[in-house]
């Protein structure tokens, strides 16, 4: 008896990059946005100088910047990378007082 299989059938052979290495498929883990948003209590040099203190390498200049698209765009997205760091800088910025957007994936 003849077995007869209809689409794709799944390969158990590894797939080989051009190099021959062998492929892994892996999902990235997502990356999320922490974005501060414009309210009428918080002043530029609050938000730099939060800016400065919680965001790794964030420079005053960059800090600066942001706050003024803050201030013009009502957001700017401050920092993006992985979830349990976008997590600890959004409480630390809200716990200073910032007004934050949801955390969203990037």
């Amino acid at each position: 008896m003849e077995v007869i299989r209809e689409g794709p059938v799944a390969s158990s052979t590894p797939q080989l990059s051009p190099s021959g290495s062998t492929l892994l498929e892996r999902s990235p883990y997502p990356n999320f946005k922490v974005v501060v948003l414009n309210d009428e209590v918080n002043t530029f040099q609050h938000v730099v100088e939060c800016l400065v203190k919680y965001i790794p390498a964030m420079t005053p200049d960059r800090a600066w910047s942001l706050a003024h698209q803050v201030d013009r765009q009502g957001s700017a997205v401050v920092w993006t990378g992985p979830q349990e760091q976008a997590e600890l800088y959004h409480m630390q910025l809200g716990g200073e007082g910032l007004t934050m957007a949801p955390l969203e994936r990037a």
